[in-house]
């Protein structure tokens, strides 16, 4: 599927920006809070698109971890878009701002293919924008924070549009935050690396109806990528066996501490 960038972006050679004027405010309201609070470092930017359609996939430690990837985003020239619960859209001044900023609202209980967050996020993608989907799909319950297993909305979002599924792990977010805390610890300043990885190859599920097992499969390798990138950032080893919430006894959603 074709992404196309803008007349002015072709003539010139250089991407287009997506630091539009709503997003300026943004990170004018929110950048130097981060700032304050911690040092962000980041390694394999390269390996972010600079342009043309995306979907992210992070790790999720704390809950400051969506403003951690603004940040990372922010710094390489590519805005990010999340998927986000409806009922925020609601919010007076917070839904303003994330309808004008193009996030993705997810309904819970299901929604209909043609407004459901998947097909919402793949018209973003038709326009040449990055979606930011946890594989995870909440705060890991891994006691230790490693990636906990993943569920397959990335990937199929990945699959679905067509474009690149680039895995990316930070450490660090959770010394600002720590997960379910209700106070951001403020000083001293954190450090907080962020690593890109290199697109999953997904090129054996592309351009296929896939059964249940074959995207747990596609997900497995996403979550292989996440998982080694965050060993790279703490220098140690993973778990041979990754955390299933539901082999624990766990809830899917919300705390559990």
């Amino acid at each position: 599927m074709p992404h196309a960038t803008s007349p002015a972006a072709k003539a010139s050679g250089e991407p287009a920006s997506e630091r539009s004027p709503i997003f300026r405010l943004l990170a004018y309201l929110v950048l130097p809070f981060m700032y304050l609070v911690g040092r962000y470092r980041i390694l394999g930017g390269e390996k972010l698109p600079r342009t043309g359609a995306f979907v992210l996939a992070p790790n999720h430690n704390s809950e400051i971890d969506p403003l951690v990837m603004g940040v990372a985003m922010w710094k390489l020239g590519r805005m990010p878009r999340y998927l986000t619960k409806a009922s925020l859209f609601t919010v007076p001044v917070l839904g303003w701002f994330l309808r004008k900023t193009e996030q993705v609202p997810v309904q819970r209980g299901g929604a209909a293919r043609d407004n459901g967050p998947l097909a919402i996020a793949e018209r973003l993608a038709d326009r040449g924008l990055g979606v930011i989907i946890y594989p995870e799909g909440s705060l890991t319950r891994d006691p230790e924070l490693w990636p906990m297993r993943g569920k397959t909305g990335a990937v199929r979002m990945a699959l679905e549009a067509d474009v690149p599924l680039i895995p990316v792990a930070h450490w660090g977010a959770q010394l600002i935050l720590p997960r379910y805390a209700k106070r951001i610890s403020l000083f001293p300043r954190k450090n907080v690396t962020i690593a890109y990885g290199d697109p999953v190859d997904l090129s054996a599920y592309r351009g296929r109806n896939l059964d249940a097992s074959e995207l747990a499969a596609a997900t497995n390798l996403l979550m292989n990528a996440i998982t080694a990138l965050v060993a790279d950032l703490r220098g140690e080893i993973p778990p041979a066996q990754r955390w299933d919430p539901n082999q624990h006894n766990q809830r899917e959603t919300g705390r559990f501490e």
